[in-house]
């Protein structure tokens, strides 16, 4: 299975792993600024972004972590950071208690896994939906704030202040998201149930107003690693990316070293 990368900048190596209906995209918003101190790798994972669908790779998150670390050594890329939203945020945690020697420092940005009861059925897909009705005129549709206001007031309470193209390309990520279903299936019955060595600095970023994963059910503390540093964002929904970049940077650099 290849996943498909992409690099940005140059110096300490950072790891950027999308959610699950999301690709590489969505990390357009700290790429920037991210790579003026590191080496920014991005990765589409299997069936999403630019990463064709391989039918044969288990796409449950461990199964994902091993797949990332096989294109990681691929990359000749020993040791990382790695940050990781949603899906990615669950892969980022697996990685870290799969082979924490490697992981420098982990961010979960609205890690998914963290729920004591895990799902047993899938629960509803509808911004899949929309986004597979409309990305034939996508480029067209998202410059209106009503059909915006469809897509992604759920997502944060920001959303009115999201670009075009944040909006175009999480609209055609999710349409064009050929593992979304299988990702999800591969989610149920199951939760992070790993450890991770103190050796392996984390903080976990949460919204306020995070409708994906809400506090009451899915942001579990007691499954995330003992040292972790636990953050809730003001004003912020499932992409903390997207509602505060800036802030997501100056985590990501205080925990990679670098001065803000």
């Amino acid at each position: 299975m290849k996943l498909v990368t992409e690099q940005f900048g140059s110096g300490e190596p950072v790891l950027l792993i999308h959610g699950m209906g999301s690709a590489a995209t969505a990390w357009k918003p700290i790429i920037p600024a991210l790579r003026k101190t590191s080496l920014v790798i991005t990765v589409d994972l299997p069936g999403h972004g630019k990463s064709p669908m391989d039918f044969a790779q288990p796409m449950d998150p461990k199964s994902l972590a091993e797949a990332v670390f096989r294109t990681m050594d691929k990359l000749g890329i020993e040791k990382f950071n790695v940050v990781g939203n949603s899906l990615g945020g669950w892969v980022a945690l697996e990685m870290a208690a799969l082979k924490p020697e490697r992981i420098k420092s982990l961010l979960g940005v609205a890690p998914a896994g963290l729920w004591l009861t895990p799902f047993t059925s899938r629960t509803s897909a509808r911004n899949r939906i929309m986004a597979r009705l409309v990305n034939p005129i996508a480029s067209f549709t998202v410059h209106f704030e009503s059909l915006r206001k469809l897509g992604f007031e759920n997502v944060s309470p920001l959303w009115p202040l999201f670009t075009y193209e944040t909006c175009l390309d999480a609209t055609r990520a999710m349409a064009n998201s050929e593992g979304y279903y299988k990702a999800w299936d591969a989610m149920l019955n199951k939760r992070f149930n790993g450890k991770i060595p103190i050796t392996v600095p984390t903080t976990i970023i949460f919204g306020d107003t995070d409708n994906s994963l809400p506090t009451q059910t899915c942001q579990e503390r007691s499954l995330a690693p003992a040292h972790a540093k636990w953050i809730i964002f003001s004003e912020c929904g499932h992409a903390p990316m997207w509602d505060h970049p800036d802030e997501v940077v100056i985590e990501i650099n205080k925990l990679t070293g670098i001065s803000n």
